[in-house]
């Protein structure tokens, strides 16, 4: 019984920040699609990147051949080879890419000081938002994997490593195909999940908040700056510069369009969130519906 509590509190303190994003995921996934599909998907998500992770440092795919160093295997939970916050980050990472990749296609409405997706059960499932979420979350991976190889130089540990060195800072090419792959596995299990779990007209957990619609995308920003944040804290500039670089154009883009299209939804974009979501924030102040509405040609 001790040792249980030892390496369950250790799998909690030694990873704080893992568990503080989760944390935040769990707060933006029950507001957004309710306690049931965040609870499914916390599940399938897990065992999802746990399968993909056991396969992997067994047979090489689909992140390529890697290994995990067990230095804490007494201090913290790990199944089958595998330490348990590991698989459990993918969980968040999916949601929190998901959400970016929603906030960015679908049409905005500002209501007072909040803004509101518009966004409908054909466009959560849509494949705009599959290709979309699933780079996403490789362009997290792009980020996170070189600085957590270099796990030795800061609280993280040195818990893994390639039996080949990679040529993007350590970090083997087949890894980010790996990733595109099983992000891809993971946001379609979402949108499966979201569209065959049962549940009441108005789910339990979902709840306005304000800029709730922003919430995902804000945990996806917090996982890049803390990963950047380290890079450049253990004095990896090259690494840390090029991770900049490569989020420059994305965010700008997403910035961009996302400024320029609030409140540039058609009527039928609202009439068909309302329909598919009436408990929504959007429905508020709607008595002029052609008030501040400016139509895509």
């Amino acid at each position: 019984m001790t040792d249980f509590l030892h390496i369950a509190v250790g799998t909690v303190t030694m990873r704080p920040y893992v568990f503080a994003f989760f944390a935040s995921y769990l707060v933006a996934a029950v507001l957004h699609l309710g306690w049931r599909k965040t609870i499914w998907f916390t599940v399938v998500g897990y065992l999802i990147a746990f399968a993909s992770e056991v396969s992997s440092i067994n047979n090489g795919f689909p992140y390529g051949w890697y290994y995990y160093i067990d230095t804490t295997r007494h201090d913290e939970l790990w199944i089958a080879g595998v330490p348990f916050f590991d698989s459990l980050s993918y969980v968040f990472l999916t949601y929190c890419s998901y959400g970016t990749a929603l906030l960015v296609v679908a049409p905005l409405k500002r209501i007072r000081r909040d803004l509101v997706s518009l966004e409908t059960h054909a466009l959560r499932r849509s494949f705009s938002v599959l290709l979309l979420g699933s780079l996403f979350q490789v362009f997290l991976d792009i980020v996170t994997d070189p600085v957590a190889l270099q796990g030795r130089r800061w609280f993280l540990g040195q818990i893994y490593g390639y039996r080949e060195v990679g040529t993007h800072f350590g970090v083997p090419l087949s890894n980010y195909l790996g990733w595109w792959l099983v992000s891809a596995l993971l946001v379609a299990a979402l949108q499966l999940i979201d569209r065959f779990a049962k549940e009441p007209k108005k789910p339990a957990g979902v709840a306005k908040a304000p800029y709730r619609s922003c919430y995902a995308p804000f945990l996806y920003l917090c996982v890049i700056v803390f990963n950047l944040s380290v890079t450049f804290y253990i004095g990896e500039k090259l690494m840390g510069l090029t991770g900049v670089f490569i989020f420059t154009l994305p965010v700008a883009i997403s910035v961009v369009l996302l400024a320029n299209r609030v409140n540039r939804y058609r009527k039928e974009d609202l009439a068909e969130h309302l329909s598919d979501f009436p408990w929504s924030p959007a429905a508020e102040g709607n008595a002029n519906p052609d008030r501040k509405l400016r139509l895509y040609p």
